[in-house]
């Protein structure tokens, strides 16, 4: 049994892409019912962003959309349209939430605006999700998470430092700021929610990509403000912990994480030199960031002499933190992911059946996953807009293209 807490909450998504659609996915998961607002004939970007594709019945959609849009019902619907407007207008007179992403004034010259969708419905949450927010000198801008992750900082931290071979900036290998304003967002819907509880008014929420970006800095940001100083690249070492990073075994590297000076102790047991808890040069963390250089070879050394297996059975058998690093095949294949129930398969819905990973929440033993799966472009119009239109009303629309 899946958990459905948000069960009967009606969200409009006029959103594409990933950060507004990862917000909608996640309400889904929670057991929203999401009305996914498509072009006729093109639908949200991502269904073109292959290969990979997954093909069914003559179907084909890249895998990018699937990543991004389980558990919505999608409607073929042209709102640029004066008529296609007016019918999502009456849906947004139902709707609990509605969540878009296009440019700052965008939708207002559709009627589709925050202020006059609230108005005729002042319980609607309305959340605005840009690159750079509802105001301020880049708000005209279009944001995109690889720009943001630039514009953000998080690409000069990510990558090795320039004097070394391959150095200089990276972006993260997932859409980064894409998914955490997505996760932001939700939380700030339902966090409206619960005042909507309290007070009948929904509320707008203004999300920006840039903003997210800086706050999920974390560390690296309060790092920055505390020391005066911007963090360098530095690979694959952590800034604030040691040892902390990969060891090349005899045969592949391991991820060694020590989060602490009793986990140094036993690592240096391990490695058959417990006098290095002694040495004023590694006795505690701080010092340990101080000679970085040093510790680091030391323990390198040991670990190159054994398979990672063998350090592996060892490190976990002492409580030390270690992992191999994984491909994503191997990530979605291990045993751990198997048991939680991780990937799944979807098959009720037009594009067949559907490989995904599920939603990570557990509410009290039972999944949070979305029923349905990624649907096909305006596989639910008639279901859906039967709710809004009247028969003639909807062959209307169909017969002069605003829905398909």
């Amino acid at each position: 049994m899946s958990a459905a807490p948000l069960k009967g909450l009606k969200v409009l998504d006029l959103s594409r892409v990933l950060a507004g659609p990862w917000c909608t996915q996640l309400l889904a998961d929670l057991g929203a019912d999401v009305i996914k607002i498509e072009r006729p004939g093109a639908g949200d970007d991502t269904r073109h962003w292959g290969p990979p594709w997954h093909e069914h019945e003559g179907t084909r959609v890249a895998a990018y959309f699937l990543a991004a849009n389980r558990g919505k019902k999608s409607v073929a619907l042209d709102f640029s349209s004066k008529n296609g407007a007016a019918v999502v207008r009456k849906m947004a007179a139902e709707a609990d939430v509605l969540v878009e992403n296009y440019k700052v004034g965008g939708l207002a010259k559709y009627g589709l605006d925050a202020a006059s969708l609230r108005e005729a419905n002042p319980k609607l949450i309305y959340a605005s999700v840009t690159g750079f927010g509802q105001d301020g000198p880049y708000a005209a801008r279009a944001g995109y998470d690889y720009i943001v992750q630039a514009m953000g900082g998080m690409m000069s931290l990510t990558g090795l430092p320039d004097e070394m071979e391959n150095g200089g900036p990276l972006r993260v290998g997932v859409a980064i700021a894409d998914i955490f304003t997505g996760m932001y967002t939700t939380s700030a819907i339902l966090a409206s929610l619960h005042e909507r509880e309290k007070t009948g008014e929904g509320a707008h929420i203004d999300m920006a990509l840039f903003d997210t970006q800086l706050a999920v800095l974390a560390n690296q940001a309060s790092n920055a403000l505390v020391s005066g100083h911007d963090p360098g690249r530095q690979g694959n070492s952590h800034p604030n912990i040691v040892p902390y990073q990969p060891f090349m075994a005899a045969d592949q590297p391991l991820i060694i994480a020590v989060g602490n000076d009793g986990q140094f102790a036993r690592l240096a047991k391990l490695c058959g030199h417990p006098e290095w808890v002694s040495d004023e040069r590694f006795a505690t963390n701080a010092a340990r960031v101080a000679n970085r250089e040093a510790i680091v070879a030391k323990v390198g050394a040991v670990i190159a002499d054994a398979p990672a297996a063998h350090w592996m059975e060892k490190l976990l058998e002492a409580g030390i933190p270690a992992g191999p690093i994984n491909s994503v095949s191997q990530a979605l294949g291990d045993p751990q992911a198997r048991h939680r129930g991780a990937l799944q398969q979807r098959g009720e819905g037009a594009l067949g059946e559907v490989p995904m990973v599920g939603s990570p929440i557990r509410l009290d033993g039972a999944r949070a996953d979305a029923r349905l799966a990624p649907p096909a472009l305006g596989e639910h119009t008639d279901e859906v807009l039967a709710r809004y239109c009247d028969a003639d009303t909807l062959a209307a629309l169909k017969a002069s293209g605003v829905t398909s």
